[in-house]
């Protein structure tokens, strides 16, 4: 192994998710990567969350540095994964979220495969194995773009994984990182920021596993993330945040999100909110069109 590799910060943020936790916990510390620092974000845990992860630590004696950080409650994710990217000594970070799985190889390959693309880039993401209850998801489907320029593609939904994100940790600071009041979506909220100014490196190798299905995520908690990717993407348009360029189409793909969930509103009977959305869905074409 290349012994002039740079330090690498994982970084897992976590609320109420013992057992599940810890299998992430493992698989970071199972990384043939070095040198490597592990940062766990509890926040704010009310069952045995923190019991069971310091009982394994305990006796863990490899050379991984491993920080656990007592947060406050504030169930935002993104705010989590900022406070551990504070404490982060690492050149470069990588999120893994408490429910995931990384194999053992994922930095390494990572690395080597962000390295051999052109100097400038400095984000990269792998591709997932999707695990629902222990059925494999398949992917055929997902034909959007994964390397390159994502902009367009970003638009329309979260086309990057937390989990399998490799990104500079000077990049993430000066971006800012995620948004802290954003309870869901704020990754899709994240790569619009940045695919808007940055390429991205794709390792086309299953190196995490997403497991979804159980109750205790917020996509199953509120049945559906749309208004929140809504939110996200308004408040850039909002604020003008994207060139001249990119305007128009985060405009336009504003105004398509407003009316398909204006429309279901007003299926499900909820007409005020539905009319709501159906303007806004005018007033941002206007934009595109402008």
């Amino acid at each position: 192994m290349d012994t002039d590799l740079p330090l690498m910060s994982a970084i897992i943020p976590v609320y109420n998710r013992p057992n599940q936790c810890l299998e992430a916990v493992k698989s970071v510390l199972a990384q043939s990567y070095r040198p490597l620092e592990l940062i766990i974000g509890d926040d704010g845990s009310e069952d045995n969350t923190l019991d069971v992860i310091r009982a394994y630590l305990k006796d863990y004696d490899g050379d991984i540095s491993v920080q656990v950080l007592e947060l406050d409650h504030s169930g935002y994710p993104g705010a989590v994964r900022n406070s551990c990217a504070e404490k982060a000594g690492g050149r470069f970070l990588a999120f893994l979220d408490s429910d995931d799985l990384w194999r053992p190889d994922k930095l390494l390959h990572q690395y080597d495969a962000l390295r051999k693309n052109t100097p400038d880039c400095l984000i990269s993401h792998t591709r997932e194995e999707w695990n629902r209850e222990g059925r494999i998801i398949s992917q055929a489907g997902m034909d959007h773009k994964r390397e390159g320029f994502l902009f367009p593609d970003a638009l329309k939904k979260c086309i990057i994984g937390p989990s399998t994100v490799m990104i500079e940790a000077d990049l993430y600071r000066r971006t800012r990182g995620f948004r802290r009041d954003l309870e869901i979506a704020e990754d899709y909220e994240y790569w619009l920021r940045l695919t808007a100014e940055q390429t991205v490196a794709f390792l086309d190798e299953p190196l995490t596993i997403k497991r979804a299905g159980h109750g205790d995520q917020l996509s199953e908690k509120y049945g559906q993330i749309e208004i929140f990717r809504i939110r996200g993407l308004k408040d850039l348009v909002d604020q003008e945040f994207f060139s001249p360029e990119l305007q128009k189409p985060a405009a336009r793909e504003l105004s398509r999100k407003c009316s398909v969930y204006g429309r279901g509103c007003l299926k499900r009977g909820k007409s005020e909110e539905g009319q709501e959305y159906l303007d806004l869905a005018g007033y941002y074409e206007v934009i595109a069109q402008s």
